[in-house]
């Protein structure tokens, strides 16, 4: 029975891949900030463990918790909207310690166990939001692009060793409570000079009707752990699909 370790499960598309994969018989381990137990349902092949993927002991700390993993989902994130004048500086770093800078501390510290067995699997979800761009995201956008980048390279390092690093990208999940999340860092992030602009963006939001729902994100994490003929880059949601469809 294989194991998965998936980070920021609380909510959202980590909570709907644990649930994806403990019910197609694996062992999950599924990480939050601050666990709660009746995030999902009660299994023997469930633990639910303590994770800051911003704090190196906290991450020390719960792979020592984990034992041996076959894949690690780095699913932990953080929202940002706003226009870059109105993102204070702090605010823009806490965004990139979460979204990028802890996607490459996990990462770091599991590949020795993956490179020493000759097998593994890194999923990093980032976001469609890379594909074309949008108004009023800078920030979130650049801290999930660094990702996809940092992903494409270390493939290329890792191939020597069997180990498998791919890309997830959803598109805009309003059923989420991502939104709801971001809203401690979006007070003033919209100076009254992009009001304007703000309005049209959120009225063309709301028009949208191709979205991309949590399922959608568990199902291909999914293919992405056990399909090594699984593309690189995978869009999750119809809307994120139109986006990396080719010319």
């Amino acid at each position: 029975m294989k194991t998965v370790l998936i980070t920021g499960c609380s909510s959202g598309f980590g909570l709907e891949t644990a649930r994806y994969f403990l019910d197609r018989d694996w062992k999950v381990i599924a990480t939050m900030r601050t666990p709660r137990e009746d995030a999902l349902p009660r299994s023997e092949h469930l633990r639910v463990i303590a994770l800051d993927v911003t704090d190196a002991d906290s991450i020390r700390r719960a792979l020592e918790e984990a034992g041996p993993i076959d894949v690690l989902v780095n699913n932990a994130g953080i929202g940002v909207l706003g226009a870059l004048e109105g993102v204070p500086m702090t605010t823009a770093r806490d965004v990139f310690e979460t979204n990028t800078l802890g996607t490459i501390a996990m990462t770091q510290a599991v590949l020795p166990q993956f490179r020493l067995r000759r097998e593994g699997v890194v999923i990093n979800v980032t976001s469609s939001v890379t594909l074309m761009p949008l108004p009023l995201l800078s920030v979130y956008t650049a801290s999930k692009a660094a990702v996809n980048a940092f992903t494409e390279s270390l493939a290329l390092e890792l191939e020597q060793f069997n180990v498998r690093v791919n890309l997830v990208l959803p598109g805009r999940a309003p059923t989420t409570r991502f939104g709801e999340n971001a809203q401690s860092r979006m007070r003033d992030s919209i100076p009254e000079a992009y009001a304007g602009l703000a309005k049209g963006v959120f009225e063309a939001w709301g028009l949208s009707t191709a979205v991309t729902h949590a399922a959608d994100v568990a199902q291909a994490v999914w293919r992405a752990a056990n399909d090594p003929s699984c593309p690189l880059r995978q869009a999750a949601g119809a809307d994120a699909a139109a986006l990396l469809q080719p010319d």
